[in-house]
């Protein structure tokens, strides 16, 4: 049943993989998950297998509150793959085997409070929070530009912190690109992408792409395409607006039952479920990867020590050793390297 799916996907994109998008890949991407230490060609290769030709480095800071403006990032006690050496590192394996990077800065809040709540009590802790970020962010911009990164997000799921200060956004936006000379996204949620007005600064509309499609717990495939519909309408509508392209900054699902209803649901009390995750993202691929103005996205998520991760016990994101990645490889294989 696979082996069909698989080839029905194939007919699907068919046209996509044999037309004009040959000159124009897709970004066929992961989100790379760090580890405390430092990865070699033994950790980049199964990306390679897989087809990925980008890959998302994440330097996390970190915020005590969501109202507080203090934020410390590059930590001692941090784990390797989060800290300027540590992505350094990531990045050179990846280039070394000709995968493009993204350098994706995100914010952990205290008792894992969600970034989007992230909002200042008084003019001048915004103006302490803008100038600790502002120091985040030229970090790893400096970081980009030694080691000719290839695109740069400015920021993760930020909602407040941008609805409230666009301008410093933009002035932010204009400082990176003076001393960068590669692309630009910033990664909205997918309930307020929206709401940012900045998106003409940039090359991208990022969108960490959580779209509920389906509240069954095994939807069909047809019905998960259908669920994309009022979605796609709306990202149309702003890309349009904005004559920019679309970027899925994350893109996933759990391998459980239900995955379509709550896309960025962490937990794990659902039935262990592989195809329907398999399902929820061939409706993706059908619904988005032979458009132009989508220009591919980063799945999460993607652990290093391949041949550990995932697995038939595990219901969270990854594909890794599960059903979804023999489909993950077809697409990426053939959008990559036809």
């Amino acid at each position: 049943m696979l082996k069909i799916a698989v080839l029905s996907l194939l007919g699907i994109l068919g046209a996509h993989v044999s037309h004009g998008q040959q000159e124009k890949l897709k970004i066929n991407g992961v989100n790379l998950v760090s580890i405390n230490g430092l990865i070699d060609s033994t950790h980049v290769q199964p990306l390679k297998t897989l087809g990925a030709n980008w890959a998302a480095t994440i330097p996390f800071a970190f915020m005590p509150s969501p109202t507080s403006p203090d934020l410390s990032f590059d930590l001692e006690w941090q784990w390797k793959g989060e800290r300027v050496d540590g992505v350094r590192n990531y990045i050179q394996e990846l280039h070394t085997k000709g995968i493009s990077v993204m350098i994706k800065p995100q914010i952990w809040i205290g008792h894992g409070t969600y970034t989007g709540e992230i909002a200042m009590s008084s003019e001048a802790d915004w103006l302490k929070l803008e100038e600790n970020y502002r120091e985040y962010l030229l970090t790893f911009t400096r970081l980009a530009v030694e080691e000719k990164v290839e695109m740069i997000c400015i920021g993760t799921e930020l909602g407040q912190f941008v609805e409230n200060r666009p301008i410093y956004f933009r002035k932010l936006i204009k400082e990176i690109r003076s001393i960068y000379r590669g692309k630009l996204t910033y990664a909205a949620n997918w309930d307020d992408f929206e709401a940012v007005t900045f998106w003409d600064d940039l090359d991208y509309i990022g969108v960490d792409a959580y779209f509920p499609i389906s509240n069954k717990n095994k939807p069909s495939f047809h019905k998960l395409v259908d669920g994309w519909a009022p979605h796609k309408k709306k990202m149309d509508t702003l890309s349009k607006k904005f004559d920019r392209p679309i970027l899925f900054t994350e893109y996933g699902y759990r391998s459980v039952a239900g995955c379509a209803a709550k896309p960025w649901d962490y937990s794990d009390s659902d039935k262990q479920d592989e195809k329907t995750q398999q399902y929820a993202l061939k409706a993706l691929y059908h619904v988005f990867w032979n458009e132009d103005n989508y220009v591919g996205g980063f799945l999460w998520k993607w652990y290093p020590d391949h041949s550990n991760a995932g697995g038939a016990d595990n219901k969270m994101f990854t594909v890794q050793n599960k059903r979804a990645e023999r489909l993950v490889r077809v697409v990426y294989g053939n959008s990559s390297n036809e």
